[in-house]
């Protein structure tokens, strides 16, 4: 779950800081700073993000309380009701990102959302046509260009089932 977490939140441009008495060997083809120890208190200062996986409860919690104390967003990677911050389930395809959240304590709905959406996603094939299809009809006439971007809408509408 850290590794995971920790690549999502690199993906998104952040700056990560793993500490664990034992990483998983991923960690150390990625651009974090790991330390390789027990949590201290102390730990958090600066962090404006905080997520809770170290398979302890215990500690999960300290570090919940410790970041909750200085005003940190925190994920509990094992209990989402104690922390503030949730990651939404992920559906992406040919470069179109789709975050989905429930916004309770339903992570299990969210993620059988992202995999329907997934599904309706466009392959890369249909996404190039439609942006060839759209640079198309913005170098029309305006006369033209209405038009032809409303076919465009309506076409990619019938392709994910709105129409």
């Amino acid at each position: 779950m850290a590794l995971r977490r920790a690549r999502t939140l690199l993906d998104a441009g952040a700056q990560v800081q793993v500490i664990a008495p034992q990483q998983h060997p991923d960690f150390a083809a990625l651009p974090v700073t790991a330390l390789s120890r027990h949590y201290r208190r102390g730990d958090l200062s600066g962090a404006a993000l905080v997520i809770a996986a170290t398979g302890s409860a215990d500690v999960n919690a300290a570090v919940v309380r410790d970041a909750q104390a200085q005003g940190s967003l925190v994920n509990d990677a094992a209990d989402a009701t104690r922390g503030n911050w949730r990651f939404p389930a992920q559906a992406e395809r040919a470069g179109v990102q789709v975050a989905v959240t429930s916004g309770r304590e339903l992570p299990l709905l969210a993620q059988a959302l992202a995999e329907r959406i997934t599904a309706l996603l466009p392959d890369e094939e249909s996404l190039d046509g439609w942006t060839a299809r759209r640079e198309l009809a913005i170098t029309q006439p305006d006369t033209q260009r209405a038009a032809s971007l409303d076919a465009l809408r309506a076409d990619i509408r019938r392709a994910v089932g709105l129409a």
